[in-house]
């Protein structure tokens, strides 16, 4: 097996103009699919990102109140004691927050738009005040000045909100303007309150386009809640991939302890009113999910990346594939004299075509690995760069207003691999041929 590894590290060598032609496709389309996974990847951090800052914690805990049978509000009771239960019975628990949830009219001077209304502590929003960048006033006011003003920090002050650039632009606001906010309340009565902008924060994607903050106490005071009510409760783990096994564990808690608890729908809040408007019962019901529940309706988007990307690289690796087996076919038809030797002083059919295998072996791996750690710099190079996402609609897919690569090691060693295993594939029928030959025939084989 030595002196066939040996022959073929040979030939490769020999036929350096071939190698490096078949090397430089084969590596350009690592290349491709490492840069597309690249961007899948980001989409993904930047959808656990903003998922478990604007869509809900690692694991969600939230409910409905009905006042009859038919009028429901998202919202929990008893606040403190199930923060105190959240705390005392998770494995595994970092730090655990709540948020109050809405759904209103926000009027400016001029303009007027629907938005979800995030009530929060900003005590306890740490994770929060990480993730999002203020914006400077030029990126979403025609004449604006290129300078930040405001800081989330200034929400703590009470009657202010916390505007995203898409949602200043579309109502013509900036800092220090008033808005007004206008909810329906369960009852069906309406209330508003005036708020002022206190800071402005840059996209962060689709979840971004229809959320904005404001104090818990502005929120309690819009719709009349008691100090020991909230939307939902937030709990953030040590280890993400916890989510699914602690909110099975918190359910069979909060059962125990004597509260109703729906059945699970993996569908953010929003999507379930209708069914909890059509159930006859009243009083409180708890409703637990997962952060990837509250944002299953954006889950689409990677999904269709990830499979525009496969069509791709399967059209790229058909066509590379066409090519390895001709360039082999055509390498075993020049060394056919050579092959017939071989095989009269000994050589098996089997190590003929161990031999030809090998060699598309070594060029795959070579190729694949110089393709992929090509891919792995672009990558790092385009998000080190904080590329600006020019379009809103890409800004929305992308879930960012920049463009974030991310390297999977292990998406990177599939990468290898498959295309690698591809090569090796392509080579099965020339090699197979150039084992057939009789060795006779392929002695006198006239070029």
């Amino acid at each position: 097996m030595k002196v066939v590894i040996s022959i073929a590290l040979r030939n490769l060598i020999q036929a350096r103009r071939r190698t490096l032609l078949l090397s430089t496709a084969i590596g350009m389309v690592t290349t491709l699919l490492v840069v597309l996974l690249s961007i899948s990847a980001g989409i993904e951090d930047n959808l656990v990102s903003s998922a478990t800052t604007l869509g809900g914690g690692h694991v969600v805990v939230a409910g409905f109140y009905k006042q009859t049978p038919t009028a429901s509000s998202a919202v929990v009771t008893n606040a403190a004691e199930m923060k105190k239960i959240i705390e005392e019975n998770t494995p595994n628990l970092d730090y655990v927050i709540d948020r109050h949830r809405g759904w209103g009219k926000v009027v400016s001077d001029t303009k007027s738009i629907q938005s979800a209304l995030a009530g929060v502590d900003v005590a306890q929003e740490q994770r929060l005040i990480d993730r999002l960048v203020m914006a400077k006033e030029s990126e979403y006011y025609t004449d604006g000045r290129d300078e930040v003003f405001g800081t989330f920090e200034d929400l703590g002050k009470g009657g202010q909100v916390v505007l995203f650039t898409n949602q200043a632009r579309r109502l013509q606001v900036r800092v220090g303007d008033a808005v007004t906010f206008q909810v329906e309340m369960s009852g069906g009565q309406t209330n508003t309150r005036d708020l002022t902008v206190c800071a402005v924060a840059r996209d962060i994607g689709m979840l971004s386009s229809w959320s904005m903050f404001l104090a818990q106490e502005d929120v309690r005071q819009l719709y009349s809640l008691n100090e020991d009510a909230t939307g939902a409760l937030w709990v953030y783990l040590d280890d993400i991939d916890d989510a699914t096994s602690t909110m099975g564990h918190l359910r069979t808690v909060f059962q125990d302890k004597g509260y109703r608890v729906m059945d699970h729908q993996p569908a953010p809040f929003f999507f379930k009113f209708d069914v909890v408007a059509g159930e006859d019962w009243v009083g409180q019901k708890l409703d637990l999910t997962i952060w990837k529940d509250e944002v299953s309706f954006l889950l689409w988007a990677i999904t269709a990346f990830n499979t525009v990307t496969w069509f791709l690289i399967v059209v790229l690796v058909a066509i590379i594939a066409v090519g390895i087996m001709n360039a082999l076919w055509n390498s075993v038809r020049e060394r056919t004299r050579e092959i017939g030797t071989m095989r009269a002083i000994g050589m098996t059919r089997s190590g003929v075509l161990a031999l030809i295998l090998f060699e598309a072996l070594f060029l795959g791996l070579f190729a694949t690995t110089a393709g992929a750690l090509v891919g792995v710099a672009v990558a790092l190079g385009v998000d080190a760069a904080h590329i600006a996402v020019p379009v809103e609609a890409m800004e929305m897919i992308l879930l960012s207003d920049t463009l974030h690569l991310a390297i999977n090691p292990m998406q990177l060693v599939q990468a290898v691999g498959l295309l690698t295993l591809f090569t090796v594939f392509s080579a099965i029928w020339p090699a197979a041929r150039a084992a057939r030959m009789p060795p006779v025939t392929a002695i006198h084989q006239v070029e």
